[in-house]
């Protein structure tokens, strides 16, 4: 199977979609100088090979009155399959958590999660505890600003990639 590509048109489209993901295809059509069936070609073929994993609505967290970013760092002693996907299963239905990383280093797990006030993360915080056993450490770190924020990855239009 030949490796799949991606050039430079499609990587504009990719770019622009990251950017304001409900433009029409009209509109994507001519940021990218073609006409519509071979743009929504392209848009499918993303879809399908997987470029595109899902076209969401990025909300405001303070508006939400979900202000305290906090980032768990989590060392245990358990590596067993089983509590690996004890763990995994117990976290991810957790909708606090916004990303969660098997990590290197120290810690060997990495959260961030938002919810609306320290009393908030206190109920998280046990909820974890007692939903997870054998946690050794369970360290905190709560951002005081948001600096930079963004989901859009850096795909450069003028370079290709090529996945083997």
């Amino acid at each position: 199977m030949l490796p799949e590509t991606l050039d430079k048109k499609d990587r504009l489209l990719l770019s622009y979609l990251q950017q304001d993901c409900s433009l029409s295809l009209q509109a994507l059509s001519e940021t990218v100088c073609l006409t519509t069936t071979p743009c929504w070609k392209r848009l499918k073929r993303l879809e399908d090979e997987g470029y595109i994993r899902a076209r969401v609505a990025l909300l405001n967290s303070e508006k939400l009155g979900l202000n305290l970013t906090a980032f768990v760092l989590i060392k245990t002693h358990q590596h067993s399959l089983d509590w690996f996907n004890q763990f995994v299963s117990a976290v991810q239905v957790m909708p606090e958590v916004m990303s969660f990383y098997r990590t290197t280093g120290e810690h060997d797990y990495l959260l961030q999660v938002q919810v609306a006030d320290m009393k908030s993360y206190d109920c998280f915080y046990k909820k974890l505890l007692n939903s997870v056993p054998l946690l050794l450490d369970v360290t905190s770190s709560f951002a005081m600003e948001e600096i930079k924020y963004t989901t859009a990855l850096p795909v450069s239009p003028s370079a290709e990639i090529v996945n083997y």
